[in-house]
């Protein structure tokens, strides 16, 4: 069974773009909780009608409700989530854990699938998506052919592939930069984009070491048929309507006929839109400095290519459904004529009894003939049945009349939203009481910046990356509660040496901070504490909740939280925020140390330098990856806020501080004073973000 297509409509025009030009399924948001909400998008009035075309034509409506939501936002997200299951809508997908638990409930039988903001990246968060009741994953573009097909290999969940668009440079769901730098959140579907944008990097003469080119997997297509990939899925919400025919229209050839593109079709998808020609550096694993682009500014329109492809959807019906038909006229008995679809839909109506023949009578030819003429709808018989007695009369207006409303009665039978139960869903209310400040707690991401100084504070805990804990100084930390913290993003290939390092931590009775999904399956079965960190993109009290149940001990919550919503929260657990330190923007496949030989220079210190001169470090991180961090540390030390918010735990990040430094920050904390940072931001704490 061949993969699904599915194309992205931004509106209606793309809509019907990507139905008449081949697509299996569309995938479309409505409202403002979906990741491209500057797209055109579509309203509440829009959706049954833009359903009713889909679903006549066979192809699904799958929702986007995949953004981080705020708590004063649930109650729009349950009606959205009521509406479209009640609608018809054959799945939604989801990024945040507290819409997937909101979902749940309000809609027990919707398929919700994990988009690829969740940032499922192997089989671990593959089968934890399962386990949370996801029907689908859409997977991390970083992933490679390989690490694709042992996801596809597994049982009772889909996957969905991208083959085609925009690439970003961080792991979706894993990026901040555009929510810090301008308060234009990629969670929340309002990136600004900042990877398009020049900078300087070090060692590097590409003046866009983020802009990535578009991804094209039309090569590749062979391979993902053979591997069971269910879905595959073009990007591209905020592209004109003409590009989603083009694109369409050549990935559904290339389906139905299970091969690579010709030169003309490789031609075509480029002149849609292209970034420097198009990668496939993910797929094969060999990333580097290929895999980068641009897009000039005055790039030409492909007037001739976009034209030919209007013309095309937008004229007659090209997508078209086959049907059998089967009409009885018999002697004394009203006319009946059954349609019945490939789907199981079947639709009966009856017509005027047929009078005696006076001239020439009814053949069974001729009504077969008048039965097929259904130019002007989406269907297209494909066999015409036709009992008839002898010596009777029909005229050809009631036979018409008779096609007319069976076909109708059919399409009325296709568009049928599915019975679906309703359930419902209560709001969480319950707060734990927190009583005093919060306890001080301290992440290193050296073992270095750990001194007998820093610990002569007793931080409530040290977090550390697990991949250091063979650097560790045990003794300097007998006492603490410690928590190695997994890394937001690990291979198929890298499993088995991350489990082998969690049992290393279960002897030592230290616990673990997780960040994604596939951690919680990545740790089962071990005799270990857990707690959530940042990854995890916690922003409303669902959210917490469902963290309740999965068994963690405390739960980080998003630094695109600002206190006052911090406070709101209805926490089920203890909470922690960062209140100091480098904010990490966004996590890199393509490792930014990496020279154009292929030498990582990470450990020689690399960063990124924008138009304004503002530095952005990045560090090495586990399976040479890079973490872009904020240019400034954020800063609360003289403020109070943070300490009168709820919170139990408040975190200090060190990143690229000495340990000298590590200790002076934790002191200011700790016992107030005056020293402040000579630069700093409060991030996002007293701002809102889109």
């Amino acid at each position: 069974m061949r993969p699904e297509l599915l194309a992205p409509a931004g509106g209606s025009e793309a809509l019907r773009a990507a139905v008449q030009c081949g697509a299996d399924a569309v995938y479309l948001g409505l409202g403002d909780f979906n990741a491209r909400r500057n797209a055109k998008n579509f309203t509440d009035e829009d959706l049954p009608q833009a359903l009713d075309y889909c679903h006549e034509r066979g192809v699904k409506v799958y929702l986007t409700l995949n953004t981080l939501l705020f708590d004063r936002e649930l109650h729009a997200a349950a009606a959205l989530v009521e509406r479209a299951s009640r609608l018809g809508v054959d799945a939604v997908l989801v990024q945040d854990l507290g819409v997937l638990r909101l979902a749940r409930a309000i809609a027990p039988d919707l398929p919700l699938h994990a988009s690829t903001q969740m940032t499922i990246h192997n089989t671990d968060g593959a089968l934890e998506a399962k386990k949370l009741g996801l029907s689908r994953v859409v997977l991390a573009r970083e992933m490679t052919g390989d690490e694709i097909a042992a996801v596809a290999a597994l049982d009772g969940i889909e996957t969905e592939v991208f083959v085609h668009g925009a690439h970003c440079m961080s792991y979706s769901g894993q990026c901040a930069m555009s929510a810090l730098i301008g308060t234009r959140s990629g969670n929340r579907g309002t990136c600004a984009q900042p990877c398009r944008l020049p900078y300087t990097l070090t060692g590097s003469a590409n003046p866009y070491p983020l802009s990535l080119k578009d991804m094209c997997l039309a090569d590749h297509i062979p391979e993902l048929c053979r591997m069971g990939v269910s879905c595959l899925k073009i990007e591209g919400r905020m592209k004109r309507p003409e590009y989603v025919a083009v694109v369409t229209e050549i990935y559904a050839r290339l389906l139905r006929q299970c091969r690579a593109p010709h030169a003309d079709e490789r031609a075509a998808l480029a002149a849609a839109f292209s970034r420097s020609g198009f990668t496939d550096g993910y797929w094969t694993g060999r990333t580097g400095a290929q895999m980068f682009g641009v897009r000039p500014e005055n790039a030409p329109e492909p007037k001739e290519l976009f034209a030919a492809a209007r013309e095309r959807y937008t004229q007659g019906e090209h997508c078209r459904v086959g049907v059998e038909m089967d009409l009885t006229v018999r002697r004394g008995e009203e006319a009946k004529l059954t349609v019945l679809d490939f789907s199981g839909n079947r639709a009966t109506v009856l017509g005027p009894v047929p009078e005696e023949a006076r001239n020439r009578p009814l053949d069974s030819e001729e009504l077969k003939a008048r039965l097929q003429k259904t130019g002007g709808t989406v269907y297209v018989p494909e066999q015409t049945r036709v009992t008839l007695d002898e010596g009777l009369a029909l005229s050809a207006a009631a036979v018409n009349a008779l096609r007319r409303s069976a076909l109708e009665a059919l399409g009325r039978q296709r568009c049928a939203p599915p019975r679906r139960r309703a359930g419902s869903w209560t709001p969480a209310d319950r707060r734990l009481p927190v009583s005093g400040p919060p306890r001080l707690t301290v992440s290193v991401a050296d073992p270095a910046q750990l001194s007998d100084a820093l610990m002569d504070f007793s931080p409530a805990r040290v977090y550390f990356p697990i991949e250091k804990l063979g650097g560790l100084d045990l003794h300097l930390l007998e006492g603490a509660e410690c928590r190695a913290v997994l890394p937001r993003i690990f291979k198929e290939s890298e499993r088995d040496g991350l489990r082998a390092m969690l049992r290393h931590c279960q002897d030592l009775g230290i616990g673990a901070a997780v960040s994604n999904p596939g951690h919680f399956a990545l740790c089962r079965g071990l005799d270990l504490p857990l707690c959530g960190d940042f990854g995890l993109n916690v922003t409303n009290s669902e959210a917490l909740a469902a963290l309740a149940e999965m068994g963690l001990e405390s739960a980080a919550v998003s630094f695109e939280l600002r206190a006052a919503q911090i406070r709101d929260l209805a926490a089920p657990l203890p909470l922690e925020a960062i209140v100091y330190g480098r904010l990490p923007l966004m996590i890199t496949e393509n490792c930014l140390g990496k020279d154009a030989a292929g030498t990582c220079r990470c450990s020689r210190g690399v960063s990124l330098t924008d138009r304004t001169g503002a530095v952005f470090p990045v560090l090495p991180v586990f399976g040479c990856r890079g973490e872009v961090e904020n240019s400034r540390a954020l800063f609360l030390a003289d403020k109070e806020d943070w300490r009168a918010i709820g919170l139990s735990f408040a975190r200090l990040r060190f990143t690229t501080e000495r340990a000298a430094d590590c200790a002076r920050i934790l002191r200011r904390y700790a016992e107030g004073g005056t020293w402040t940072p000579p630069e700093f931001t409060r991030g996002l704490f007293y701002r809102s973000v889109e």
